[in-house]
């Protein structure tokens, strides 16, 4: 690829879109494998500035400059300076809640405008999505003015967090509304709660304002452990070797068609992924994120400490470098910065092992509270978000692609309040042909068919619609942001909640928007549950698929649909059901 010209499909473009959808699939996922998303270096490069500028630059000045830990650029004054450490985190969590964080920019699926975030938490009249049906004061899904107010105060109470000055410590009581705000946004509005990352950055909050500072720093470790060794165990099992191949295939930082050739069988003939990839995945990935973490909790020793630093910091640098379709660049760079300071900066042999916590009562009370949506999110992936439940790049995602019948999905643009259009719009605006525009959005749908739920969720499509060559296809994940302004490859944001709350504004007619959906796997059984949704008639059709179909097929499915279980099927005549959730998801 070019710094401006990115490397586009070669096909033709006046006829490819006449092909069969599954033929088009298999092209563009043979693409895929050699240049991932043909990105020009210029959009890596505003990525690049941006992290750079907005938040390391900027965010080490303003921690620096109101603690008199500064200047920023002497790193060796203020590395291990906890109220650094406080502040940074705090401006964070303020970029990610602004929206220019994580899922940002045109590798999100944002292309114009490029933020979704603020655009929409600030505007009345936009989707809300409450993450439990059960929680009170929140029905409906409408923004109100008192949804952008209570927006608005987090980010204010997040940026006086950072600016008020501190001498030690952050003031513990600039650190209430934050925390107090965090829970009612995210308890109004799952999608604010998530894109905060408030699974990570909440407990962390309450670390800081109620713990004395041995307990806080030991608390901190225990949380980040939580979360590497969270994220490791859900790579157990057939999704995450998926992941690792498309995502190499990805990145700016490997070049070499030959290397990225490697993580796939037999390319072009079969892009299952190779041993190479199941290497990097279940070696590189699964034991670096379980045993490194185990090792910094619990070692004593200083060099043991700096390899296990040193290995988790190259970790999250490589996750940086493949600029995964989430983004979350902040994130990574965050724990790479973390790793240092709490596991070099404050050692257990000095005095901050886990055995140094005031009480070991509290240990394991913080322990097990960490540890509750985890536990639960993988046994009932139905009620957790997969970020509360550790699951990041597992590929064990809950997923879901909407099929429009012709010109139905032009009705999303007369969606009331949305700042947005559709994303094939957006580009079309930004002066790509119409045809151009198609291919670049069906690239997500080839993107999405090289993982494991990507083969359930076609075959599900091949099934039930046999006018589907017909249809536009979404890859819901990317749709889902120009509706609510954010996603993390979470199919829980995409539910059937937004789903009815869409069809309520716009009245699409049965037949013209169906939605394939998928929960993702939970960790005892080997199966996903699946369900078919009509968005005039809500759902239609439930069943399940075996993982282990799944996987053993080619993204374009050359053999057919893998086998379905299908459990239950809505009757022709059935009346539709009421506009509830059907599955009770949460933040």
């Amino acid at each position: 690829m070019g710094f401006k010209t990115g490397d586009f499909p070669q096909v033709d473009q006046e006829t490819f879109l006449q092909k069969p959808l599954m033929e088009r699939t298999k092209a563009l996922a043979l693409h895929w494998v050699e240049h991932g998303f043909g990105t020009p270096k210029m959009i890596h490069t505003t990525y690049v500035l941006k992290v750079f500028f907005l938040y390391v630059l900027a965010g080490t000045a303003l921690a620096t400059w109101t603690s008199d830990a500064g200047p920023f650029w002497d790193v060796t004054h203020w590395w291990n300076r906890p109220v650094v450490y406080q502040k940074l985190v705090l401006w964070t969590v303020f970029l990610e809640t602004l929206g220019v964080g994580g899922s940002w920019g045109p590798i999100a699926g944002k292309f114009k405008p490029m933020t979704g975030g603020i655009l929409f938490w600030a505007r009345p009249g936009t989707i809300r999505l409450r993450p439990w049906k059960r929680v009170p004061f929140a029905d409906g899904d409408r923004r109100t003015v008192a949804d952008v107010l209570l927006y608005l105060a987090f980010l204010t109470s997040l940026l006086v967090a950072v600016a008020v000055p501190a001498d030690g410590l952050v003031r513990p009581a600039l650190l209430v509304a934050p925390i107090v705000l965090y829970v009612v946004c995210g308890l109004r509005d799952k999608t604010i709660f998530l894109a905060a990352r408030g699974e990570q950055y909440l407990p962390a909050l309450v670390f800081f304002a109620v713990l004395p500072f041995t307990d806080m720093i030991i608390a901190a470790k225990l949380l980040i452990v939580v979360v590497w060794v969270g994220a490791g165990v859900s790579k157990f099992g057939l999704h995450f070797t998926n992941v690792v191949a498309p995502m190499v295939s990805n990145s700016p930082c490997v070049p070499s068609k030959r290397i990225k050739r490697l993580h796939y069988r037999d390319f072009p003939r079969d892009i299952r992924p190779s041993k190479v990839s199941s290497f990097m995945a279940h070696v590189g990935g699964t034991t670096v994120e379980v045993v490194t973490p185990l090792v910094l909790l619990f070692s004593t020793s200083h060099w043991l400490t700096l390899a296990g630093v040193l290995l988790m910091v190259v970790f999250h640098l490589f996750i940086t470098s493949t600029f995964p379709l989430a983004v979350p660049l902040e994130w990574n760079i965050l724990f790479a910065y973390l790793s240092v300071f709490l596991f070099l900066g404050f050692p257990a042999q000095a005095g901050y092992g886990v055995g140094d916590m005031s009480s070991p009562w509290l240990t394991a009370g913080i322990a097990a509270a960490l540890l509750f949506f985890p536990i639960l999110g993988n046994l009932r992936p139905d009620l957790v978000s997969f970020l509360p439940s550790m699951r990041q790049y597992a590929g064990n995602w809950a997923s879901a692609l909407w099929v429009f019948a012709p010109g139905a999905e032009e009705k999303l643009n007369s969606l009331p309040h949305r700042p947005t259009q559709n994303q094939v719009d957006q580009l079309q605006a930004m002066g790509y042909p119409p045809a151009v525009a198609e291919i670049t959005m069906q690239q997500t749908i080839a993107w999405r068919s090289m993982h494991s739920q990507g083969r359930g969720l076609f075959s599900v499509l091949l099934k039930n619609l046999p006018d589907l060559g017909q249809r536009t296809v979404r890859e819901a994940e990317f749709a889902c942001n120009s509706l609510i302004g954010f996603n993390f490859g979470d199919g829980h944001l995409h539910n059937i909640d937004l789903i009815n709350a869409v069809q309520s504004r716009i009245g699409f007619a049965p037949g013209e928007w169906i939605v394939v959906w998928v929960e993702s796997q939970p960790i005892h059984r080997g199966i996903q549950h699946y369900q078919v949704i009509d968005a005039a008639l809500g759902v239609i059709e439930r069943g399940t698929w075996k993982v282990a179909d799944a996987v053993e097929e080619q993204p374009w499915l050359p053999n057919g649909p893998i086998p379905l279980d299908v459990t239950w099927t809505r009757e022709p005549s059935s009346p539709a059901p009421a506009r509830v959730a059907v599955e009770d998801s949460a933040a």
